[in-house]
C-alpha cells in the first residue's frame, strides 16, 4: 500500500520547501522565498518580482513537475 507523502497543509507545505530546496541543489531554480504565516505558507519561484505567490498545492505541484521533467531530460542524455 502506498505511503501518503502528506496529510494535511502543514505537511504540504513541508514537502514543497523540501521539493523547493532539491531543485535548487539540482540548478532548476536559482532562488524561492517562503514566507510563513499563522495560517498558511506562500512561495515565491524563482524571486517575489516575478509572478504571484504560490499555495502550497501549487507549489508542490510546480515544483514536483519541474523536478520530474529535469530528472526525465537527463536521464534521456545519458
Amino acid at each position: 500500500m502506498k505511503e501518503y507523502q502528506f496529510h494535511d497543509e502543514y505537511t504540504l507545505a513541508e514537502k514543497a520547501e523540501e521539493l523547493a530546496k532539491k531543485a535548487l541543489e539540482l540548478g532548476i531554480i536559482p532562488s524561492f522565498v517562503m514566507r510563513c504565516f499563522p495560517d498558511s505558507r506562500q512561495f515565491y519561484i524563482p524571486n517575489e518580482q516575478e509572478g504571484e505567490p504560490l499555495t502550497p498545492e501549487r507549489a508542490y505541484l510546480h515544483l514536483k513537475k519541474m523536478i520530474e521533467s529535469n530528472q526525465s531530460a537527463f536521464s534521456e542524455r545519458k
